[in-house]
């Protein structure tokens, strides 16, 4: 493993029915491309070494004893080989016939035999192959040797932990896959010989991608493909590697040039998801009886010929895996509308609900024209349509102050007049310099309390404005700016409900664009929202430059945010370090994009200020979750605000 991957890969090759000759020579060559490819773990396919449609030869000697003949030359042949590999074949064993996987690592050989052996439809397995009861371990000879045929083993491999299905097991109510993930092993194998049918393709890859969510594992599996018998049935060749609910690699079934998936699977990721899912645990300490690990690991010190290949700075390894440089946004602008709506009714009902519950029927937000005010307002718009209420009750408040620019200003005013709720217009210049005389602040010092006190006022603004009208202030700050503490304590920091906490910035502008999406298109809203969209980020809370434009720009204090929320969500989401973020950001994006030392600078500015700002959190207000990163104090996160950040920063 490197930084917590392996690489696996799912292989397919073209097999003759009954040539044990032809595949094992097929196989052999695939796991030579393998070795290139650096890989750590192979499966193949269901039979691989007769292929699967050879019906009733299997009962036939001379078929058996090439199979056996096969496995012998295929141990020999793995002793200078990195990969470890399961393949296919029969095994004579008591006077019955077992469907069995090989699972061959530098010279050493366990068979796992199929525990479900289907009779039904167009299988008629019975007819040759005995099922291995549960947790069974027989000693088995074949070409003079002795072999341990287990079901219900996980074995090591490359410092991690595999088990291994058939076929068939993946598709009974509780499959073994499901015990031994309980028992520990964190990657599962199937080798399967699955014919294709009408819509079959699509429910497989369901049935794998729910199975390796259920089991937080990874799970490659090889289906029979080019050159099995036609004479009742087609196979279609697929290799599919899943990993906790995502397909990482699949091949395009149909095409023999094609039989091979490669990816790194994420076994640090997986082992978090474990520890943090606190039922998983809970369930294997009931359900995975019988399941044995093997007591010690390979020895590989044969292999060395080939790891002296393998780049000894692992950080620059270039993953097979797609990391996306935008995690909390779909990919595809269809799944993005879908996200946009799934999201847009998660704050519309919490909110809704907020207001039913305290008999609230109006509220007051601040409009500054930019992206946060603006989803807030629209939601609040939703929200007040849905249940029947009066936008008027929707009190818009744009306060001016000393870095507001024309763009903005308009924007924010026409967008609520557009909109229908009430606007009003507070200049916060003349309080704001009255309170700079107060405590003797000198106004042409634009420091820390030249921005906060504009912000602390417009927040005792709103704050008042709804006692005055009987409602309740609705918060704008997004899950970025909690993370980052980009906020002013007791001032945007805080509101009686803060509707965009669970929304990252980097999703904030699809949002908005959703609702622009909806408008008419040569409305005011509409021309009013992409405008928005297009405006920098600012607090401007800095005077405009000459020429009246934005001078204060966010992320050019704080940095890019598609960073933030990279890092944001691979430190929350998997409780990654440091390290490993710089490894997936540097895999992410390209060196065009951002360079070694932009992304190791502002990963040191997020864990700097992650860990600093963390008093901000511990008191926020009500808002909704909306994914599977929050950092509300009663829900996802619970971290104290004086905890030390050394670990987190010793490395930059």
């Amino acid at each position: 493993m490197h930084n917590g991957f392996i690489r696996i890969a799912a292989a397919a090759p073209t097999v003759k029915v009954a040539d044990v000759g032809f595949n094992l020579d097929g196989i052999k060559s695939k796991l030579m491309e393998l070795e290139s490819s650096r890989v750590e773990l192979a499966v193949f396919p269901e039979m691989s070494l007769t292929a699967y449609t050879c019906g009733d030869l299997f009962h036939n000697s001379a078929l058996l004893d090439a199979a056996a003949k096969a496995l012998i030359d295929l141990r020999d042949y793995s002793k200078n080989l990195n990969v470890h590999f399961a393949v296919g074949l029969p095994v004579r064993h008591a006077g019955a016939l077992y469907n069995c996987a090989a699972f061959i690592r530098n010279g050493k050989v366990d068979l796992v035999s199929k525990s479900y052996i289907p009779n039904y439809n167009e299988f008629y397995e019975r007819r040759w192959w005995r099922p291995l009861p549960s947790g069974s371990c027989e000693a088995v000879e074949i070409c003079g040797e002795t072999f341990e045929m287990t079901s219900g083993r996980i074995f090591r491999s490359h410092g991690t932990l595999v088990g291994i299905e058939i076929c068939e097991d993946l598709w009974v109510p509780i499959p073994p896959s499901c015990r031994l993930a309980m028992a520990g092993a964190q990657i599962i194998l199937n080798l399967s010989a699955s014919d294709d049918l009408i819509g079959k393709y699509k429910y497989l890859t369901s049935l794998l991608q729910q199975q390796s969510a259920r089991c937080l594992c990874a799970y490659a599996y090889a289906g029979a493909g080019w050159g099995e018998s036609s004479t009742d049935l087609t196979f279609d060749g697929k290799a599919i590697i899943c990993e906790n609910g995502s397909v990482l690699r699949a091949n395009h079934r149909w095409n023999p040039a094609d039989n091979t998936s490669i990816a790194d699977v994420d076994i640090q990721a997986l082992e978090r998801d474990r520890i943090h899912m606190t039922t998983f645990a809970d369930c294997a300490s009931t359900e995975c009886k019988g399941i044995t690990i093997e007591s010690s690991s390979i020895d590989s010190s044969t292999c060395d010929n080939t790891r002296q290949n393998i780049e000894s700075d692992s950080t620059s390894r270039t993953l097979l895996r797609n990391i996306d440089p935008h995690p909390f946004v779909p990919a595809g602008s269809e799944a993005i509308h879908e996200r946009c709506e799934e999201i847009i009714n998660i704050q519309v009902a919490a909110l809704a609900k907020r207001l039913d519950a305290i008999c609230c029927h109006t509220l007051t937000v601040g409009i500054s024209g930019g992206l946060d005010s603006t989803l807030a307002l629209l939601i609040a718009v939703r929200t007040f349509d849905r249940l029947g209420l009066d936008r008027k009750g929707i009190i818009g408040v744009t306060m001016p102050g000393f870095g507001t620019t024309d763009r903005t200003h308009s924007n924010a005013v026409d967008l609520m007049g557009h909109l229908g709720v009430t606007s009003r217009e507070i200049n916060i210049g003349a309080a704001v310099k009255q309170h700079f005389k107060d405590i003797g602040h000198n106004p042409e010092n634009h420091d820390v309390t030249y921005e906060n006190s504009q912000a602390r006022q417009r927040t005792m603004l709103l704050m008042d404005i709804a006692n005055q009208t009987g409602g309740i202030v609705l918060g704008t700050g997004d899950l970025s700016e909690l993370a980052l503490g980009w906020a002013t304590y007791n001032g945007d920091h805080m509101s009686m409900y803060g509707v965009n906490a669970g929304v990252p910035k980097t999703l904030v502008k699809y949002l908005v664009n959703y609702f622009a999406s909806e408008a008419p298109e040569k409305s005011e809203v509409r021309r009013c929202l992409l405008d928005i969209i297009d405006t920098p980020i600012s607090p401007e809370l800095i005077p405009a430059d000459s020429d009246g434009n934005i001078r204060q720009k966010t992320e050019d204090l704080v940095g890019p945010y598609e960073l933030h929320d990279f890092f944001l969500y691979y430190m929350l989401r998997y409780g990654f370090t440091p390290e490993r973020i710089y490894l997936l950001a540097r895999n992410a994006f390209t060196k065009d994009e951002y360079s070694d030392e932009t992304i190791t600078h502002w990963l040191s500015v997020f864990m700097r200020r992650f860990f600093n700002q963390q008093f901000k959190r511990s008191c926020l207000p009500d808002g909704p979750k909306v994914g599977s990163v929050c950092l509300s104090p009663r829900g996802d996160w619970r971290m104290p605000s004086d905890a030390s950040s050394t670990l987190w920063r010793q490395d930059f």
